[in-house]
């Protein structure tokens, strides 16, 4: 029989709003999870050929607080003892809500891309470099800017209706302590594309630009900035929670950063789920310049002592997904069984995998996916490894960004359901990438990281390593594809140049 697991209180409750589930459980004092108290709900957004790419706010708000209850209800005793709660999202989510704090428009999520001529509007009305400096994005349909510029154009009389902007994280801490002290974190803010990075408030010439004056948004704080004291329902409906201290979301980047233990320049996050992404934190004395934000990258501060940089992408386990569904390929445990045996890049297959877009580290807004080298003999299995590489090979376009902003003996740490779940595709990265990957032990990194950031607020934790995440496996490159690999990066970087880079 294995050792009994021993909780430590107090316990918190953390909440991750992913984009294909809600996932939520209680941790301890270690942000160790408790057994049988974790609870994942499935949901998605409304996808159209258009680019439209929505959710229902009220439902999804409603799934959260479903969430929640459960966790309340599988925790039992524990529940008694939870002394705070923290949430990730996934970022860049913006809706309009009214005077009530009714939403009066959908969630629009980073991957609705019908903004694509206002985005190339702005770009046209702004000095690009210095905005990209200032707010540490390339402005992009992925942000706010272009969307409130879209909305004010095609549908006016919605537009006229928005009293606030916000993300759902902030309409969720509207719904459960009132819509006059709504707060949003650095985090989301800066994933708006619209938070000057020195000030840490909103950007003025990007507000003068799209004709919206501050109080259109929420007050910035950081994520330390904790409510107490919900509302009559909620208090009566969540009474373990009423005393907890319910710190401010974050982007789930940041929040994976910090679960996986990589809160410092010399460790890289990995993270493959639904999306992509890698991202390391350039910590910042008070009083030093800001880091210089790499061109294809993004900068968002989670604090004023800490940035992530990074890259992220429309594509990760999406193309197996989209594998699965179109070319009937199994799920991706099976996959990776079936990849094993076959050669690297041995299909002849090019690959744009840009299914829903293109954000790192080229931003077009009319990328689509592209496979060329296609022959009688092509199978399917040849496509989805085709497909996993070129998510590979955005990868080292990343790495070498991020380079100037690692240390030396960096180490990269891989999560994520997909990366979790495929062996292949973790050393697929590490031959591409020529380096060591790590990857966790905790299956539900973003989760952890949000109860981590919650106990630091708390004033549980002392710093946000207090206790390290621990290693699962260690893939080591294999130095003899590294050139097969380098090659696949170049016949992708040409083909790009063709189909994509205007």
């Amino acid at each position: 029989m294995g050792a009994t697991v021993v909780n430590e209180s107090p316990f918190v409750l953390a909440i991750d709003v992913g984009s294909s589930a809600v996932r939520a459980g209680l941790y301890d004092a270690r942000a160790s999870l408790v057994g049988g108290s974790a609870v994942n709900l499935a949901h998605g957004q409304v996808i159209k050929g258009d680019g439209t790419c929505v959710e229902d706010a009220i439902q999804l708000a409603e799934l959260v607080e479903d969430a929640v209850d459960r966790v309340l209800g599988n925790a039992s005793v524990n529940a008694r003892a939870v002394a705070a709660v923290g949430m990730a999202s996934m970022a860049s989510t913006i809706l309009g809500v009214d005077a009530s704090g009714t939403p009066v428009t959908p969630i629009f999520t980073y991957a609705d891309s019908r903004t694509g001529d206002d985005v190339a509007q702005l770009r046209r009305s702004i000095d690009v470099d210095a905005a990209y400096q200032r707010c540490g994005v390339m402005q992009h349909w992925s942000y706010v800017p272009a969307r409130v510029m879209w909305l004010r154009r095609l549908q006016p009389d919605i537009f006229a209706r928005v009293v606030k902007w916000v993300d759902f994280p902030t309409y969720l801490y509207g719904r459960w302590f009132g819509f006059d002290a709504m707060r949003t974190s650095h985090s989301l803010a800066a994933w708006s594309g619209m938070q000057h990075r020195k000030s840490l408030d909103w950007d003025t010439d990007l507000l003068s630009v799209i004709g919206l004056e501050r109080d259109k948004f929420p007050e910035i704080s950081g994520y330390d900035d904790v409510r107490v004291g919900l509302t009559g329902d909620y208090a009566a409906r969540w009474e373990p929670l009423r005393d907890a201290q319910f710190a401010l979301g974050v982007g789930d980047g940041a929040a994976v950063n910090i679960g996986t233990g990589c809160d410092s320049s010399d460790r890289v996050a990995i993270t493959v789920g639904t999306t992509a992404a890698m991202r390391t934190f350039a910590d910042t004395a008070l009083g030093c310049p800001l880091p210089e934000v790499p061109h294809g990258l993004w900068g968002y501060p989670l604090s004023r002592r800490k940035t992530l940089i990074g890259g992220a992408f429309t594509e990760g386990g999406s193309v197996v997904k989209w594998c699965s569904e179109v070319l009937q390929m199994p799920d991706i445990s099976a996959l990776s069984d079936a990849l094993g045996g076959r050669e690297p890049a041995g299909h002849g297959l090019t690959v744009l995998p840009f299914l829903s877009g293109e954000r790192a580290v080229g931003w077009a807004a009319n990328a689509t996916a592209s496979v060329t080298g296609l022959r009688a003999s092509t199978d399917g299995l040849d496509i989805v490894q085709a497909m996993m590489e070129a998510v590979a090979y955005r990868f080292a376009l990343v790495a070498e960004l991020l380079r100037p902003h690692t240390s030396a003996d960096r180490a990269y740490v891989a999560g994520g359901n997909a990366m979790t779940g495929s062996d292949w595709w973790v050393q697929t990265i590490s031959d591409v990438l020529g380096a060591v990957i790590h990857t966790t032990a905790d299956e539900e990194a973003t989760t952890r990281g949000a109860a981590m950031l919650a106990l630091h607020a708390a004033g549980i934790w002392r710093t946000l390593s207090d206790f390290p995440s621990t290693i699962a496996k260690t893939f080591e490159p294999r130095t003899r594809y590294r050139a097969v690999h380098d090659a696949g990066i170049e016949r992708q970087r040409i083909l790009y140049d063709k189909l994509v880079a205007q």
